[in-house]
């Protein structure tokens, strides 16, 4: 067959995120180290001066995965040396979810601390629904299994480009 056959077709063509079956992201503790009112931004790279670059992105969908636009996601965590920021913003933000439900946030890698795994901290509040809060994780970290607190529903796809690290996530949420 030519080059519009079906099977041709069906390779390139991405798919279509599924939900049904998917139980709802999970809540988790927020932590400590939550502050109310960060800046609206996609960026936290100039917040610290090392760092492995990552990209955090993916999408906000119903039970149903239909795009959930508008989504607030409020972010924050550890840069490379391991503490949270109590004092400004650094390495904290919220930005909403555009129409389709997609969200990108440039950061850096989190790094391992006393007593945790490697991990992102995240709200997240559909327009008029009720804040999700919960935490993502990184695959093949050997302390996942000691922290407490992992779910492995909240492992991120990561992957290690030539630019830094590549990580996507797919919040579900039952609104």
């Amino acid at each position: 067959m030519g080059n519009g056959s079906p099977e041709n077709v069906l390779k390139t063509l991405t798919p279509t995120v599924r939900c049904n079956g998917t139980p709802p992201t999970p809540a988790l503790r927020e932590g400590p180290y939550y502050k109310p009112d960060t800046p609206c931004r996609t960026s936290f790279r100039g917040d610290v001066a090392e760092g492995v670059p990552m990209l955090l992105h993916g999408s906000v969908r119903t039970l149903e995965g239909k795009p959930i636009g508008g989504t607030l996601l409020d972010f924050w965590q550890v840069g490379d040396t391991g503490v949270y920021d109590d004092e400004g913003f650094r390495l904290r933000g919220h930005q909403f979810a555009d129409a389709e439900g997609r969200w990108r946030l440039e950061t850096v890698l989190p790094a391992v601390y006393p007593g945790r795994t490697r991990h992102v901290h995240v709200k997240v509040q559909p327009p008029g629904g009720a804040v999700l809060t919960t935490m993502l994780y990184f695959p093949g970290e050997r302390r996942n299994h000691l922290d407490k607190y992992f779910r492995p529903e909240c492992l991120m796809d990561v992957q290690e480009t030539p630019d830094g690290w590549d990580a996507a996530f797919t919040f579900v949420l039952d609104a």
